[in-house]
């Protein structure tokens, strides 16, 4: 078994009184949060900044204190069974316009339900709602 480790960031927006999250659709079909494997010697942060400016063109990113979330799946790559970990950490940006890279088919700005609708992974779910009910904590006080 293979063992992989990615950093991403849940980026998101502010636009009047709206929060509005970035999802990005993959080649495959599905859609989820920016994320990326680690390369030697990059910390987490590193990677999920990095994965950020390549796979949208954001370089604004403010990175939400105490949020970091952990998930993990098995794939299969070739004849191999993957086991991916992936940390999420959670960011704002003022940026409006994305520049998708080669790695994804379009993008979307999205409130949190239709977020929710739009997003194919359960334990995305899990990491998007953990954002929301973040923000929405932050926003109240």
């Amino acid at each position: 078994m293979i063992e992989e480790t990615s950093a991403g960031i849940v980026i998101f927006r502010r636009e009047d009184s709206k929060i509005l999250f970035l999802l990005l659709h993959y080649p495959s079909g599905h859609w989820d949060f920016v994320k990326g494997k680690m390369e030697k010697g990059e910390t987490r942060h590193q990677t999920a900044i990095r994965e950020t400016k390549e796979e949208t063109g954001i370089t604004d990113v403010t990175f939400v204190e105490n949020f970091e979330e952990w998930i993990e799946y098995n794939f299969q790559f070739q004849d191999e069974i993957v086991h991916k970990k992936v940390v999420f950490f959670l960011g704002e940006t003022k940026n409006k316009n994305i520049t998708i890279s080669h790695e994804h088919l379009d993008y979307t700005w999205m409130d949190y339900l239709t977020a929710m609708d739009k997003t194919t992974f359960d334990n995305a779910k899990t990491v998007l709602t953990k954002s929301y009910l973040l923000l929405s904590k932050t926003l109240q006080s």
